[in-house]
């Protein structure tokens, strides 16, 4: 889930900004100290939305840098269990294949990525035996989450698609084709038999 979070606290502006426009350097620096930041309570830093104030800059000797006490709104993400999530597969492994979230990246078991028997292929390509589907780097995909993890301070995700309305995008447009053309034939099939009797 994501949210927009108001913080408060004091930036340290390295010299290398001191050249800068104060805004403008803080901006920057909040960039840099949050680019792929990562807080189990926090969750996982997306942007920097907005720098709403800055208040007048202060040096601690032997430091070198600036600090400003500012006030900020920071995009994350948290994920929850039972989300759905959209990714592209980045990666296929005999054991399963890894989503690139946006965010973060998850990882879908092979057992979790199709309602069929899975088999990894030297092609890199995850195929069902009955049918057919095949999963491969580069595809779309929606998916659900169901493990987190947190251990040794790092965030891991575990996926599923083994649900109705989850998997590769064009399966899912292939579902609802199905399930319209059975709905469509079931209409006429009860038609026929009102004007039977």
């Amino acid at each position: 889930m994501f949210y927009l979070i108001d913080v408060e606290d004091f930036i340290r502006v390295e010299p290398k900004l001191f050249g800068l426009p104060t805004k403008e350097a803080v901006e920057q620096q909040l960039k840099e100290t949050y680019a792929k930041y990562f807080d189990k309570e926090l969750g996982i830093v997306v942007a920097v939305a907005k720098v709403s104030s800055i208040e007048e800059g202060i040096i601690i000797p032997n430091d070198g840098a600036a600090y400003y006490k500012s006030k900020f709104q920071l995009v994350v993400w948290r994920p929850e269990m039972q989300e759905l999530v959209y990714g592209t597969i980045e990666e296929i492994t005999n054991f399963g294949a890894f989503i690139n979230l946006g965010a973060t990246q998850g990882m879908i078991h092979i057992s979790q990525t199709m309602d069929d028997f899975v088999s990894f292929s030297k092609t890199s390509t995850l195929t069902g035996k009955s049918s057919k589907r095949s999963l491969k780097k580069g595809d779309s995909c929606l998916a659900r989450v169901v493990a987190i993890s947190y251990k040794l301070g790092e965030l891991k995700i575990g996926l599923t698609m083994r649900q109705p309305g989850l998997g590769k995008l064009e399966w899912i447009d292939e579902d609802k084709q199905k399930a319209i053309k059975a709905t469509k034939f079931a209409l006429k099939k009860e038609e026929k038999g009102v004007k039977k009797k």
